[in-house]
């Protein structure tokens, strides 16, 4: 009986901890975000219609392991950064962002990488508002 109660107090709990967690992670504008992330949309899609291009879509990209989308081709750089267990927390993600192809060496993307600091955060606080399904939380 203690367990079931302590079970059914972690899986109410822990999703809250978590969300809390994530939003104390991301700081930028979302709104600024948007505006950045045009530099990205030749390559990558995010919202209710997104489908991979030349790079996957970024729909619930914050918490996600990394290479993790359905039916996109990561490099193999990238898929070995995932077994080594890669997450998508705003921390990696702004390293990646900064300078993708020295977190990733081998990394397909071509994107030189965004060097403001602000940038980086206004960019993942657009993202984080997209959950796997291309819906719009916050």
């Amino acid at each position: 009986m203690i367990l079931r109660t302590i079970a059914t107090a972690c899986l109410f709990a822990l999703p809250a901890v978590a969300a809390l967690a994530q939003d104390a992670d991301i700081t930028g504008d979302a709104a600024k975000g948007e505006k950045v992330f045009r530099k990205c949309m030749a390559c990558h899609a995010v919202g209710a219609d997104a489908a991979n291009k030349v790079g996957p879509e970024l729909n619930g990209i914050i918490g996600r392991e990394a290479a993790a989308v359905a039916e996109f081709e990561y490099s193999d750089a990238l898929v070995a950064k995932a077994g080594e267990g890669l997450v998508w927390t705003p921390e990696s993600l702004a390293a990646f962002l900064e300078k993708p192809r020295d977190y990733v060496k081998g990394t397909k993307m071509s994107f030189a990488g965004l060097r403001k600091e602000d940038e980086r955060a206004d960019v993942i606080a657009y993202l984080a508002q997209f959950d796997a399904e291309g819906g719009q939380g916050s």
